[in-house]
């Protein structure tokens, strides 16, 4: 079965085609540009294709009753749309990040929550957007990301099936991609079940379809893999102990280097499903395998008279 590609940039992504490797920094850089580019160094280290980061627009994201209800945070107590603002990037840090990114040579872009973040986002010219957790169901979202004509990456999060196709048909097909995910944070091994990557697979062939995990370890990322992912989402941070909700569902910047090492491993281990016997293989088979007069029997007895040498006395 093979599923169509969609081009991010410039690369394919599907069948085919290596695993694009997305690290998430979300907002795990806790209002810091510096933060944010060290997570971008550790990206490019690892070999990923892009990092993406989330913008939100607090006043259309925090419902107004829990604008002045206070909080600690790593700042000091404050009022929550305060904080919401505190870990918002805006024009000048995203300027930074834009041209951090194109400088390293990899892909960035954004989840964005609100219509206003699209417009925000668009002054960067992304290769494509992801659909934030919340908003697989808000269909005005939809259209004002379907509007950009970018390509889209749509997470199945906290979705029905029912849900997911009616987002789906919403969006352009020809330029969608979809993932498998649960919004746990972080997820137990047992809830991830990544058999869904092959269910997506079956009911959307036309789509490419890849796994976004929030899991600790780097084990299930693989076998989503070998279940036929073609893209992979993970978050990541310098530090999983340090202040914010993602951060514990990450994976730090070494683990990081592991996860594309075996990322790339398991894929070039799963070659392409044609059995073929490898040159190396036909060697061992003419040392290894008796010959068709030995196989029938026809050995010559050995000197004494016995068939068989070891029964000799």
């Amino acid at each position: 079965m093979q599923s169509a590609t969609v081009r991010i940039g410039d690369r394919l992504v599907g069948d085919g085609h290596p695993v694009y490797s997305i690290a998430e920094i979300g907002i795990n850089h806790n209002g810091s540009v510096e933060i944010a580019k060290k997570m971008i160094d550790g990206a490019v280290a690892a070999g990923c294709d892009a990092v993406k980061f989330q913008k939100r627009t607090p006043e259309l994201c925090v419902p107004r009753d829990q604008w002045d209800i206070e909080r600690d945070t790593p700042w000091g107590r404050m009022t929550y749309i305060a904080y919401r603002h505190k870990v918002e990037f805006g024009v000048e840090e995203y300027g930074q990040i834009d041209a951090y990114c194109k400088a390293h040579k990899i892909h960035w872009f954004a989840s964005c929550w609100d219509e206003a973040a699209v417009d925000f986002m668009e002054k960067f010219d992304p290769p494509c957007y992801k659909v934030a957790s919340a908003s697989v169901t808000d269909k005005v979202m939809l259209e004002a990301l379907k509007a950009t004509g970018r390509p889209v990456i749509l997470s199945t999060v906290m979705s029905t099936m029912e849900e997911i196709d009616a987002a789906v048909n919403t969006l352009h097909r020809d330029r969608l991609a979809i993932a498998h995910a649960v919004s746990l944070y972080p997820c137990e091994v047992k809830d991830l079940n990544l058999k869904m990557i092959q269910t997506l697979r079956s009911i959307y062939p036309d789509l490419p379809v890849g796994y976004s995990g929030h899991e600790t370890g780097l084990v299930p990322t693989f076998a989503a893999i070998a279940l036929g992912a073609t893209f992979i989402e993970r978050h990541i941070t310098v530090d999983r102990a340090m202040w914010g909700s993602d951060q514990a569902a990450s994976v730090e910047l070494d683990g990081l280097k592991r996860l594309m090492t075996g990322i790339r491993d398991v894929q070039q281990s799963l070659g392409d499903g044609v059995k073929r016997v490898l040159d190396g293989e036909a060697k061992q088979a003419k040392k290894l395998r008796r010959q068709a007069s030995e196989s029938k029997g026809t050995a010559k007895p050995a000197a004494n008279g016995s068939a068989n040498p070891r029964l000799s006395r």
